[in-house]
């Protein structure tokens, strides 16, 4: 069986012209980075914008597992089966991150014949764009010392720095770090951290900015540390502004590729979900809304994490809803909700899959609470029986909701072609699309709508250090800002070991951050980490190339 790197290298791909002049992108308004890779001015916006948007499609998934959902693959193969159905589709996909690229994870251009490529390219450096984050990040850094080293004009608190610096790469080493050792030449000595790059408020800020202008307005609302008289101190304080924003200039393209199939793909923007708002961005989804009569989109992790995030989120800038939400499960994660060891979820199993399918229930729930048509995606393994796959099918139609079997992974769009037909029907149905609360509400009603409703926690909890940090966001005046969770991925609830549909637990909220940039408030709950470490085993260890340039064990 061949690796989907191997598959990707053996595709023929058309070049980036071609696939801009099938979007509908001028030869004016594309700008190549070789023969398969482009970006797209923002001046193209002018052109398009009285044209009426197409349709809006976003894929979720299940809380994930090691045995595998295929989130990304599905997206970009659904995306394959539009453009063999005859209608125009566009994807829009997050950057990867080198972190989990030579971590645990992988690559995220998806898999088998349902790829966007070139993956080898998407997957390492691309267009530059996360590295124009991690440095204008750490310009910002860099110009806080120094007028902290500079007599301090702006009466910093030594104590009170909360701009670390970053790095995209996984590094527990770098957590907890101490700056500016070795005598007054070298600098002020203190404790500071590292964060991975896309967890950087600067990555959230360039995916939520439409413009330039729209950048700096935000770059300048950061806040990198705070006075001793407790006042925010933000990056317009310290002058970062404009030198950030001249690093950025063309990170806030949008960047072209293209599928296995010619599809045309934006991959732009790269915030985590577990500890951002986990989409590509905003300029992506409103070029692909313009150009295509559907824009296929995805959102991190699960539906509780990325989808959430979306709805409540992105879509107050984007003005609107989805039309319909693609959930994205597997037999084999299914099983694994269901206490099957990872080892045995090949094997037919059904009460484990009865079990588990309460996961996948509560996520569709969710999406039904903002009123959004709901289409569950199967991805389908060879080990998957009828009767495991019937099960399915029952329940999501007790659930009132859409199913579809999806073969992409082996059979590219031809294997979606099924699930295209049900997101078509699910986009014709009228959407009742809700925010699950107003922003004006208190953090606390915000934050506990969140857990009780989404998660299915029975209540909220606070540390000391939480409620201390509610207190300055409530002073400063920032308390009408929409919730941005971070918590762990792999479970519903704040525990990562909790599986399936967990009930009648408590969340704890250990302490509160405040993204004035980005415009929302970070809510930190669990042990969750912004920056990675590396495995006993990590990818790295897999990853070469040969005399001719050839990659190998690039997932």
């Amino acid at each position: 069986m061949r690796s989907d790197v191997e598959i990707a290298q053996e595709a023929v791909l058309e070049s980036i012209e071609v696939i801009a002049d099938r979007a509908g992108i001028q030869s004016g308004e594309l700008e190549p980075y070789g023969r398969s890779k482009a970006k797209v001015s923002l001046g193209i916006f002018a052109r398009l914008r009285d044209l009426p948007d197409g349709k809006l499609v976003l894929v979720t998934a299940i809380t994930p597992t090691p045995a595998g959902e295929g989130k990304t693959t599905t997206t970009i193969g659904l995306g394959q089966a539009f453009g063999q159905m005859g209608k125009k589709a566009i994807i829009a996909l997050r950057e990867p991150s080198l972190g989990p690229c030579f971590g645990v994870k992988g690559g995220a251009t998806g898999g088998g014949y349902a790829q966007v490529v070139p993956m080898e390219d998407i997957n390492l450096h691309f267009t530059g764009d996360i590295h124009a984050v991690g440095v204008a990040h750490n310009l910002a850094a860099d110009l806080l010392d120094n007028s902290l080293y500079f007599d301090n004009p702006l009466d910093i608190d030594i104590h009170r720095i909360v701009w670390p610096r970053v790095m995209d790469l996984n590094d527990r080493f770098l957590r907890h770090i101490i700056v500016g050792l070795g005598g007054k030449a070298h600098g002020i000595p203190r404790e500071t951290s590292f964060d991975i790059t896309v967890a950087s408020e600067v990555m959230a800020c360039l995916c939520l900015s439409e413009d330039l202008t729209a950048l700096k307005e935000r770059l300048g609302r950061i806040i990198v540390a705070y006075s001793r008289q407790g006042e925010p101190v933000t990056l317009a304080d310290i002058q970062a502004v404009g030198s950030m924003t001249v690093l950025l200039k063309d990170a806030i393209k949008p960047n072209l590729v293209q599928t296995l199939e010619h599809t045309p793909a934006f991959i732009h923007g790269g915030p985590f979900a577990n500890i951002a708002h986990g989409c590509s961005s905003i300029t992506a989804t409103r070029l692909g809304l313009k150009l295509a009569d559907y824009l296929i989109t995805e959102a991190g992790f699960g539906a509780d994490l990325g989808a959430e995030k979306f709805m409540n989120l992105k879509c107050r800038l984007l003005g609107r809803g989805p039309d319909a939400v693609v959930i994205v499960a597997s037999a084999r994660a299914l099983k694994m909700h269901g206490g099957r060891p990872r080892t045995a979820c090949g094997e037919e199993d059904l009460e484990a899959l009865a079990r588990g399918i309460s996961n996948l229930a509560k996520h569709v729930e969710n999406m039904q609470q903002f009123g959004v048509p709901c289409v569950v995606a199967l991805n389908r393994f060879p080990t998957d029986t009828d009767a495991e796959i019937d099960l399915i099918r029952e329940r999501c139609q007790e659930m009132g909701t859409r199913f579809a079997l999806s073969t992409v992974w082996a059979d590219g769009g031809a294997g979606g072609v099924e699930l295209a037909g049900e997101v078509i029907a699910a986009c014709e149905t009228p959407a009742r699309f809700q925010y699950l609360y107003d922003t004006e509400r208190p953090v606390k009603d915000k934050i506990e709508v969140i857990a009780t409703r989404v998660y299915g926690a029975e209540r909220v909890i606070y540390t000391a250090a939480a409620e201390k940090a509610l207190e300055d966001i409530e002073r400063l005046g920032y308390s009408h800002l929409p919730i941005c969770v971070a918590k762990t991925q792999y479970s519903l609830s704040d525990n990562p070991h909790l599986l399936g549909r967990p009930e009648g637990f408590t969340v704890t909220v250990r302490d509160i951050r405040l993204s004035a940039g980005a415009g929302f408030i970070v809510p930190l709950m669990g042990n969750i980490l912004t920056m990675p470490g590396l495995s006993r085993r990590p990818a790295a260890f897999d990853i070469d190339i040969d005399h001719t340039g050839k990659i190998y064990g690039l997932f």
